[in-house]
């Protein structure tokens, strides 16, 4: 698997890529100060795994996943205890503290593993969920069979995800990460960090700042594209 080191901390940097190169199951292809720096290099190596400290000058680890695009599997390294709940709230496999052992370690990446070998067979099932599935939809008292179809946009807001349709928005305790591995690419789209849109809702596209577009949902929702997505939605939709 191939991974960057994330920490502001250049010994610490130096003993964590010790440890892996022991492990033999890794390869540290980059390493990186700070978020500015991290970000670059993850959009540009689309590592597997990042192991990110959280506390860094500038921008922490929390703030840096909320920036990129790309999210491969994360394993926060940090020498504070206090913060291992909120990474489990940003889909952390693991959360080691500093000096990490490597058992711990060893440990971690076996999760990676493990959950890489079941995204595998996901994939290879093609198992998704299609447009034509129902699925149940609770938020508090209040209960839903939505047809995936009808759904028009999925949406982050704060530690819970949107769900329009109709005239219904509930929030689900799901990731746009997790959506993403569950719904059917042919329909459902990543447009940006924040929405996943349903491709047949889809009622006008036009281009938008520096190369991006802009589409215009049927409902009335407006959803800007980043320009990543961008290249990926027109290889998608071109012949």
């Amino acid at each position: 698997m191939r991974a960057i080191v994330i920490d502001d901390s250049r010994l610490a940097r130096n003993e964590l890529k010790r440890l892996l190169k022991e492990l033999d199951t890794i390869q540290v292809i980059a390493e990186a100060a700070d978020a500015i720096e991290a970000k670059e290099k993850i959009e540009q190596e689309k590592p597997d795994i990042i192991f990110l400290d959280i506390q860094m000058p500038g921008k922490n680890g929390f703030e840096l996943l909320e920036e990129i695009e790309f999210v491969p599997d994360v394993v926060f390294t940090t020498a504070y205890d206090e913060y291992a709940l909120k990474a489990f709230e940003y889909n952390a496999l693991d959360y080691l503290q500093k000096p990490v052992q490597i058992d711990r370690l060893a440990g971690a990446i076996s999760k990676v593993a493990e959950k890489r070998e079941k995204r595998k067979q996901t994939e290879g099932d093609e198992n998704y969920m299609t447009a034509n599935e129902q699925v149940f939809v609770k938020d508090g008292e209040r209960c839903w069979f939505v047809q995936l179809g009808d759904i028009r946009l999925f949406e982050v807001d704060g530690n819970y995800t949107k769900v329009l349709f109709e005239d219904q928005k509930p929030m689900i305790p799901r990731t746009l990460n997790y959506l993403e591995t569950r719904l059917d690419p042919k329909t459902f789209f990543r447009a940006n960090r924040q929405q996943i849109i349903n491709l047949k809702w889809v009622e006008k596209i036009e281009p938008w700042f520096s190369g991006s577009i802009k589409i215009f949902m049927k409902g009335g929702h407006e959803v800007d594209v980043s320009r990543r997505q961008t290249q990926r939605f027109k290889e998608l939709m071109s012949f």
